[in-house]
């Protein structure tokens, strides 16, 4: 952020412009959900940083919060930019919502009955970028690539995008797009930090190659990058951590703690936090359009707008990046 004035990037290789972070909406909705999620009076003052910092970009999704997050979002944005027009509104199909058999999943059915039940709970006609939030095995590619394409020619979503899977999963969907003349995945909303890299190995060059803009989730690792959680330690006590078993089945070797020194190292001869170098490290990476960053405090929105100012040197990227060690394929 040049003297306090957004910079602007292109959603992959479309002409939209988003701004370099992207707002997770995940942490807002209903504690009843998880309890390190904000209500909405508390989520309010957040919304309003980011509105008043030029972030453009939101993401939610009908999962977060079981559809109250969407509501929160939609609620929030109208709120603090009544101009449609200005926001760039992302929201996600697949995670089951209830019960009901066909409440889940990328058939055809469930993608139509949803995108109609998330633009009702954000409020809006359309949603910027309507993306599937894993593969669906049990789905044949071409229903779900139909089906995503008859959203885009009904006004429902201008784009659509993918989030984590497998490459050759991917490259699948995008042929089968291309030589169908359907609206093709756009983004790649896949897992990517210091701490977690697999993704440079076929997925990004994957995205490169076909002109898909990643937009990295968890780029601090869930907090592990940010220095908060020392080797021998075990759980740290914040909520969010003392009850994401999630992030400990995906961090937390002997390696990543290494990584997070290196990130301490580095944070400390710049003066500034970890959370910057970690943050600075995935924005400068070839093919990001614009990671998703989670706040939950204030001062971790301003870190990541602060982060989009600090340039790292190639010898600090070089120490950032040795000490990795190949991890099994998480996060799908």
């Amino acid at each position: 952020m040049a003297n306090g004035q957004m910079r602007y990037r292109n959603l992959g290789t479309t002409g939209v412009k988003i701004s370099g972070l992207s707002l997770g909406m995940m942490t807002y909705g209903t504690r009843k959900w998880r309890e390190w999620v904000l209500e909405e009076d508390e989520a309010r003052p957040f919304v309003r940083r980011a509105v008043e910092a030029g972030i453009n970009f939101f993401d939610t999704a009908d999962m977060y919060s079981v559809g109250e997050s969407e509501r929160v979002t939609g609620r929030l944005l109208r709120e603090f930019q009544p101009r449609r027009d200005e926001l760039v509104i992302a929201t996600k199909v697949y995670m089951q919502m209830s019960d009901a058999p066909n409440d889940r999943g990328l058939s055809r059915k469930h993608i139509l009955a949803s995108i109609d039940a998330s633009l009702k709970r954000l409020g809006v006609e359309y949603v910027d970028l309507y993306q599937i939030h894993r593969f669906d095995p049990l789905t044949p590619i071409e229903e779900t690539c139909e089906a995503l394409d008859a959203v885009v020619r009904a006004g429902k979503a201008l784009y659509v995008g993918a989030s984590s899977m497998y490459a050759w999963q991917f490259q699948k969907m995008l042929y089968f797009q291309q030589a169908n003349r359907l609206a093709k995945f756009v983004t790649m909303q896949n897992h990517y930090n210091l701490a977690y890299r697999e993704e440079e190995r076929e997925m990004i060059p994957l995205c490169l190659d076909q002109g898909v803009g990643c937009l990295p989730w968890s780029p601090l690792a869930r907090g592990f990058l940010t220095g908060s959680r020392k080797r021998g330690d075990g759980k740290s006590e914040t909520a969010r951590a003392r009850t994401d078993d999630f992030a400990h089945s995906l961090y937390y070797r002997d390696s990543d703690f290494t990584v997070v020194e290196r990130v301490e190292e580095v944070a400390t001869a710049r003066g500034v936090k970890p959370a910057l170098v970690a943050l600075a490290w995935v924005m400068a990476k070839k093919g990001v359009s614009a990671p998703i960053i989670g706040a939950s405090k204030e001062y971790q929105l301003e870190d990541a707008l602060a982060a989009l100012d600090l340039v790292l040197t190639e010898e600090e990227i070089k120490r950032l990046e040795e000490p990795y060690e190949p991890h099994p394929v998480l996060g799908h």
